[in-house]
């Protein structure tokens, strides 16, 4: 008797990897959860790149999103949070191994010793973020929206995000920790948080050619891009004064003073709206990380990073994270009961408990990053 095709049909894998030309190619296959990250997906980035990183086929690797409709369209939405709520209510251990993995990963795609491109079109957030902006070349289109929106669930801009926010211009980097704002592709170019511009028409394109190149070397794959990608994205620079005014200052509690005094101006009622709606102790949190990251190189960020998401979660189902993921994902009221409940609650102690390491540094799960 012949199995039925419902009882022999496998689940498609959630990372496809192939090698053509002299570029290995990598796509998030998770198109329903917009690509979030999974722990078994991290696994599979991880070793695929460590089999490439040392095989003379391989020039250079490419990693793109698969959409709804097809590839692009969505590059990664972030880490799977559903899973770190049912990992913390059944004490699942593998959400340590989660994060000890997936800021590896990140690490990993800074240092790959070949260039890297990330085709950032849709939408790139969090873990997104965590792998993309380890690339050597960051591709933006006119459909990329982009962001790191951690504090709205309790959490911080983690995956290196200390790093790469706090080399923004200005203070750009605690707007962007802090309000969560998703920004486009010309944004992003400004910022300093993507390389290259390309209409989403020519992805396919491009994406197909890489593989048919001949690249010699790592010089010669660059030198390729740089005939290929345009350099600018259309559209007028974005003025940042307001952001540095408002963003340069001490605290929270300052930040929404000043967007109080200076009125009923849209994009001040906006920010105040936004630094209203997240936990007010992750977003002080957050601010603080971002001024600390920007004295520190990479593998310091990532370990202070991973200290604080221990912290984040060491309360169990009491943590700001855990309600934080019920409020907005798992029951979708949108009322977390943040504790304390407002910035003037929050203080000094209560922030740098964050920042104080679970483990010695000998024992310290990112002891090995470089």
């Amino acid at each position: 008797m012949s199995a039925s095709p419902l009882a022999s049909s496998a689940p498609e894998p959630q990372v496809l990897s192939e090698l053509r030309g002299r570029v290995g190619f990598i796509s998030l296959n998770r198109p329903r959860a917009l690509n979030a990250l999974s722990l078994s997906m991290i696994r599979e980035l991880t070793q695929c790149l460590l089999a490439w990183r040392d095989d003379a086929r391989v020039q250079a690797v490419a990693f793109r999103g698969m959409g709804k409709a097809g590839p692009f369209g969505a590059f990664c939405a972030g880490g799977d949070i559903r899973f770190f709520h049912e990992a913390v209510l059944q004490g699942d251990a593998a959400l340590e191994d989660f994060f000890t993995e997936e800021y590896t990963l990140n690490h990993l795609i800074h240092r790959y010793p070949k260039p890297t491109l990330a085709f950032m079109d849709g939408i790139v957030m969090g873990g997104g973020m965590g792998i993309s902006q380890g690339a050597q070349w960051r591709i933006v289109t006119e459909r990329s929206r982009i962001a790191m929106p951690e504090t709205a669930i309790g959490l911080f801009p983690d995956v290196g995000g200390g790093y790469f926010l706090s080399r923004c211009p200005g203070h750009v980097g605690e707007y962007l920790a802090l309000t969560g704002e998703v920004i486009g592709g010309a944004a992003a170019l400004q910022f300093g948080l993507a390389d290259r511009w390309l209409d989403s028409s020519g992805l396919d394109g491009l994406w197909q050619s890489l593989g048919e190149q001949s690249f010699a070397d790592a010089a010669s794959v660059s030198a390729w891009l740089a005939l290929e990608l345009p350099l600018a994205a259309p559209g007028e620079a974005l003025d940042t004064r307001q952001i540095d005014e408002i963003f340069g200052l001490a605290d929270l509690p300052c930040m929404l003073a000043a967007l109080q005094i200076r009125g009923a101006d849209p994009w001040s009622q906006q920010t105040r709206n936004a630094l209203r709606q997240p936990s007010p102790l992750l977003l002080q949190v957050s601010l603080e990380q971002i001024r600390r990251a920007r004295h520190m190189g990479l593998a310091q960020d990532l370990r202070m990073e991973r200290d604080m998401m221990r912290h984040c979660f060491a309360r169990g189902t009491q943590s700001e994270a855990f309600e934080g993921i019920r409020a907005r994902v798992v029951d979708k009221d949108n009322a977390p009961r943040w504790s304390p409940p407002d910035a003037a609650g929050v203080t000094e102690e209560m922030v740098q408990a964050f920042f104080v390491s679970p483990w010695p540094a000998h024992a310290h799960p990112l002891r090995l990053l470089d």
